[in-house]
């Protein structure tokens, strides 16, 4: 059997492990990184990625609905070829995907290894290869294996009528009719995408809302909004069964006939092969290692796990974070030693987006975790916001929670037009410790989406009382008035 030693063995060449190999790299540590394929991401080969070009793709075809309102006449004949469109958005899968997939083969090099990797050790892995096993001994391990779709053995009796989120863009075609079971962000975006560009889609979820939306406001706007585009079933579960013609769904007193089952029921971290609990990781209820996510740490072993792999903020920016922190402190116990104390670093704002145009959004604290009486509530309605209303987006609804006695931004919920924009900037403030007062201190053009955000703050401030003598959003140069 070969053996490798290194410094540093990754497990997982996605986006969590290409980051922890970076600070590896830049640490001057010795590194094998190891994959069992198909490289590439999970955002760029069946996620973020290709799924964007999708809703990109629905969102053009279902534009022309409106063309008659600008004076454009013949919309009416405009005609889509489904097949040729299906195959642009894995023509530009293909290249994200090869383009991740090139640049782990170039970072990595030789010390790339491509095979299946197992614990003998918190310090050994076998890899089993194409050519034999291998023995890697490291002084650290970084466990960024990723995760699969949830595919629940009552969905096995449907054979080739159902497909997971990982299998749907090698679909060398679009069916006419797809029923999508479980509507979180990425079936919420699919069974949209789909539906944009002339399928008939049927979303079914056993919650009362859509894309894990905990605001009550919010979550009712959503139901009633993408409703219009899609069927959907909530609030109660669905069965599905083999069909003359493709598969029967049933739901209550509601029943439809699909070509195919889209399941989008989430995803489970790819950790039950690794052999953890058999070399003393402690487990969770879920099989998943216990570790510290400001650190990344499982236990006091030298071992690290990353991104999907943890199940703790599935998605692609927190993986760069944690892959970061892993592969630092999985460094800096290769090169100290034993005795080296992992270091704890600061987790950003939560910050989730389902790109569904309305774009929804969660921001920092969710509201069901939060008290009416510790919070103030800062509202705005798509309605009242010029640029929103051009781009169609008048019932979008922002709401932004606050802390009642200081103003301290908390968290924020929202369905709106270019919400990932608003998004960003509220990140950012409740990041920063901003106060609603602060934040209108900043300029707010006109006319843009951003100022649904000034209008929201701005009920906050008439809600804490005005106890300041300037005028809203304006700060004095001198502390007294009229000096």
């Amino acid at each position: 059997m070969t053996t490798w030693k290194t410094d540093v063995a990754i497990v997982g060449a996605g986006t969590a492990g290409l980051y922890a190999l970076r600070e590896v790299r830049r640490a001057g540590g010795s590194f094998v990184l190891i994959d069992q394929g198909p490289l590439g991401t999970t955002c760029a080969r069946v996620g973020c990625m290709p799924s964007k070009v999708a809703l990109h793709a629905g969102a053009m075809w279902a534009a022309r609905g409106h063309a008659a309102a600008m004076g454009v006449e013949g919309a009416e004949h405009l005609r889509i070829d489904r097949a040729r469109t299906w195959d642009h958005v894995r023509q530009w899968r293909d290249e994200f995907a090869g383009g991740a997939a090139t640049k782990t083969r170039h970072t990595a090099g030789e010390q790339l290894l491509m095979g299946t990797a197992r614990l003998e050790t918190p310090q050994v892995l076998s890899v089993q290869t194409p050519e034999g096993a291998v023995r890697v001994e490291a002084q650290a391990i970084v466990l960024a294996t990723g995760s699969r779709p949830v595919m629940p053995a009552w969905l096995a009796a449907l054979g080739d009528r159902v497909v997971t989120t990982d299998g749907f863009f090698e679909l060398p075609a679009l069916p006419e009719r797809v029923g999508v079971l479980g509507l979180g962000a990425i079936g919420l975006e699919m069974g949209l995408a789909l539906s944009r560009l002339g399928v008939h889609v049927i979303g079914a979820d056993m919650a009362p809302v859509v894309a894990g939306i905990s605001d009550p406001l919010v979550a009712a706007l959503a139901r009633d909004r993408f409703g219009r585009e899609m069927t959907l079933w909530l609030d109660q579960p669905t069965s599905v069964e083999r069909s003359a013609g493709g598969v029967m769904m049933r739901s209550g007193d509601r029943h439809a006939e699909v070509d195919l089952v889209l399941a989008a029921l989430g995803r489970r971290p790819n950790v039950d092969a690794l052999g953890l609990a058999e070399v003393g990781v402690t487990m969770d209820a879920r099989g998943t290692p216990i570790f510290n996510p400001q650190t990344m740490q499982v236990g006091d072993l030298p071992l690290f796990i990353a991104g999907d792999a943890n199940a703790d903020r599935p998605l692609m920016h927190e993986a760069c974070d944690e892959g970061s922190i892993a592969g630092y402190n999985a460094a800096q116990r290769a090169t100290q030693g034993a005795a080296a104390q992992a270091t704890a670093f600061q987790r950003k704002v939560s910050l989730g987006i389902a790109f569904t145009d309305p774009d929804v959004v969660s921001v920092g604290e969710r509201f069901d975790r939060l008290t009416d009486s510790d919070v103030l509530v800062g509202t705005a309605r798509g309605e009242g916001n010029g640029r929103t209303r051009i781009l169609g987006g008048e019932q979008g609804l922002l709401r932004v929670y606050a802390d009642r006695q200081t103003g301290r931004l908390r968290g924020a919920a929202m369905v709106a037009v270019r919400g990932e924009h608003l998004a960003h900037l509220l990140a950012w403030a409740i990041q920063r410790g901003e106060t609603a007062r602060a934040v209108l201190q900043l300029p707010f053009y006109h006319p843009v989406v951003e100022e649904m955000l000034q209008s929201a703050l701005q009920d906050i401030v008439r809600q804490q009382g005005d106890h300041c003598p300037w005028p809203m959003g304006l700060q004095a140069l001198s502390s007294q008035p009229g000096g």
